[in-house]
Formats: C-alpha cells, structure tokens, sequence
C-alpha cells in the first residue's frame, strides 16, 4: 500500500489541493456560522410568544367614522372571511371567540407581595377572548379546562401588566408585581350575565403572557360553556378579530390586501417581520455557503480527474499487475477523506470564534442561546457527503483506467 502510494503521489499538485481545502472552509463556515446565528437570535423574537407561532397574524378592522357615524359594521362577515382564505399567503383562518357576558376580578395586593395581612385588594372589569385550540401551542395541561373546574388559566398582553407596574402601582403606592410571582396569584373571577341574574364565581391563574397580542385569552371549550351559560348564546357571535396563519410574515402581497380592504394587522407586528427578516438573511448566507462549498467540491473534483489523468499509465499498469480498484483508489480516497474532515473540523472551529464574537451582544438583547448540536451535525453531513462524492467519483475515474 505504501508503495502504491509512494508511485501515484508524487504528480499531487499541493496548491490545488490547498485550493480546495480554504474554499471547502469558506463555504462551511458561511453556511454553519448562517445557521448558528439563526438559532441563537431566534429567541429574542419568539420567547415572549412561545405559544404563538410567529407566522400568525392578528387582523381586525379599522375604526373610523363610518363605524363611528354612519354605523358600519365592526364584524367580520362570512363572505370576507372566504375571501380572506382564499389568499395564496394564507394557510388557515380562526375567529377570535368573545365573552358574551361582563368579567369582573380581584386580587389580593398585599398578600400577593408578602406584606401585611392581605386586606389591601384591587379589583377591575375585564375581558375574555378565546382562539382554536389549532392556533395554541401549549404543553398539555398548561392551557386547558373541562366543565366543573373552578380554575381558568389566562394568557394576558405584557403591556397590562407594564401599565400596572410602571402606571397604576406607582400613582397608587401599590406593589410591583413580577410575572413569575402573578402567575402564581389566584385572581378572583366573577361572571355576571349581561342581566344581572346569572352569576359564576371562580379563580382564575396567569399562564402565559404575549407580547403581540392585546388581549386576555381563556380556553375556547370555556368560553362557549360559559356564553351559553350566562350569555344564552349557542352560536358564537360574529367575529371582529380573525387570526391567520400565514405563509410567511413578510409576504408583500398582505399589506396592499389588508388597506384595500380597511382592516389592519393588530398587535406587534416586529416579531413576526424581524423573525422573517432573519429567516431571509439566514438563508442568503447559507446559500452562498452552499454555492462556495459545491464549488469547492467541484475543485477537489478537477484536481483529483487531472491528478488521476497524470497517473493514467500507472494505474492501468498496476491493474494489470492484480491490483485491486480499491487498492489502487485507497491513496486518492485518503487525500479527499483528510482535506475534507480538515475542512469540517476548521469550519466548526470558525464557528465557534464567530459565535464567541457575537454571543455577548445577543445575551444583552435577551437572546437564549442555542446548542452546537444542530450546526456541528450539519458540518458533519456535508463533510460526509464531500467525501463520499469524491471518493464515488475517484472509485470511477480508476475503474475507466482499465480501457
């Protein structure tokens, strides 16, 4: 084996194999440093809305005079909401379900800050919306209710809860409130008929907050028991709110069909446009990887068919000896297998200096990093499919030295 590669070696041309081996890095570090930027930053965008996809949107009607004055109507009928499913950027359609009943709760302040003896209470009217269970991404048990429970579980806007803190609790000497520690608040719920003369008393618990929506939504299962219960109401009134899910966030075709129609997207609408922004550019970056690591691979190729070209008559000379093709190809293979996992293994090192580069910064936004496992795992398919075409391809150029 020594001897075999001792006599094919010596036309191995080092610049172009250095050739390959800076552009195969190149081309892996772009495409694993694209995908470990992706999956770090995501968070920043999706933590708040864990339950949420990004890709929903929120979508209601303007309020202008002539819902006002000339009293139009707010609601979403049925033939807007088939036309809206008809879009081509859009994959589903739900309808915001509302309370047909007034929401009144309580608290205990003082008790809930772990001062005094919890007389200090504060109470408000709110509001309850639901959406299908499709649209919610929960884990089991977190988000759900079944008749005779006598605990609700709420997911509420982060702005209430700022509005408090930094609004109502600073004016009224109250305490601040964390979201860790008013998740763990029972809220007094008490449901009254529109009437007056049917009334649910409950408790009800924070279990999620949003950052897009403005609203307080409860179990849908709930909130139809509940409207037929105390609204005496079967059919679930008509929408004014519907919620979409969407091919993509960014999609251009939804906002000139939103204006032409007088509705708008409600809600923050930064998450799903800077997570689409992301996806796009991380996507662009890995397609140049991927356009310098197929040309890297191309130039091993050449390098290895002009090699290999070189060494036709010793290599026709040494099958006619009794070698065998695999004997013959093993030194070419040895060549492709340590120049690429040289490559992968620099590539995954320029990853992580890129990453040591970065990670600081995107902390200090309130990013949760992500894990190597994805981006070390994908360097290693690619190197492994680098190897195998070349050697594929080595494997062949030797067995057309026997013509």
């Amino acid at each position: 084996m020594n001897l075999v590669f001792k006599l094919l070696r010596k036309n191995t041309s080092p610049t172009r194999l250095a050739g390959f081996l800076v552009s195969n890095l190149i081309g892996l570090a772009i495409i694993g440093a694209g995908l470990q930027f992706y999956l770090d930053a995501r968070s920043i965008w999706q933590r708040d809305d864990s339950f949420l996809k990004s890709d929903y949107l929120a979508i209601n009607k303007i309020i202008d005079a002539s819902h006002i004055m000339g009293g139009a109507s707010a609601e979403f009928s049925p033939a807007e909401i088939d036309d809206l499913r008809r879009q081509p950027w859009v994959k589903r359609v739900g309808a915001f379900s509302r309370a047909a009943f007034s929401v009144h709760a309580a608290v205990a302040l003082d008790a809930a800050d772990g001062a005094g003896d919890g007389r200090r209470s504060m109470s408000t009217a709110m509001f309850f919306e639901a959406v299908p269970e499709g649209f919610l991404d929960v884990a089991d048990g977190q988000f759900t209710w079944h008749e005779g429970d006598t605990d609700v579980p709420m997911i509420i806007s982060k702005d209430y809860l700022a509005l408090y803190n930094f609004g109502f609790a600073n004016s009224a000497g109250l305490p601040k409130l964390s979201e860790s520690l008013i998740s763990g608040i029972p809220l007094h719920l008490d449901l009254i008929s529109e009437d007056g003369t049917r009334r649910r008393r409950l408790t009800g618990h924070v279990a999620g907050y949003s950052n897009r929506f403005n609203t307080i939504l409860v179990p849908e299962n709930f909130l139809r028991h509940m409207n037929a219960t105390l609204g005496g109401i079967d059919a679930p009134p008509a929408p004014s709110r519907l919620i979409v899910d969407v091919s993509s966030p960014g999609d251009t075709a939804i906002a000139p069909y939103l204006k032409s129609n007088g509705w708008e997207v409600a809600g923050d609408k930064s998450a799903a446009s800077a997570t689409y922004m992301l996806k796009v550019v991380s996507g662009i970056v890995i397609a140049i990887g991927s356009v310098i690591t197929i040309l890297s691979v191309l130039i091993l190729l050449l390098s290895m068919s002009l090699l290999m070209e070189k060494n036709r008559r010793q290599l026709h000379s040494l099958l006619m000896l009794g070698y065998k093709i695999k004997v013959v190809a093993r030194p070419y293979w040895r060549i492709t297998a340590i120049m690429s996992l040289m490559a992968g293994v620099l590539a995954f090192v320029a990853v992580l200096l890129l990453r040591l580069y970065y990670l600081q910064p995107l902390r200090g936004m309130g990013a949760s990093p992500s894990g190597l496992w994805a981006t070390g795992g994908l360097l290693l398919l690619l190197t492994l499919t680098v190897i195998l075409l070349n050697c594929a391809s080595i494997t062949r150029r030797v067995s057309s030295a026997w013509r």
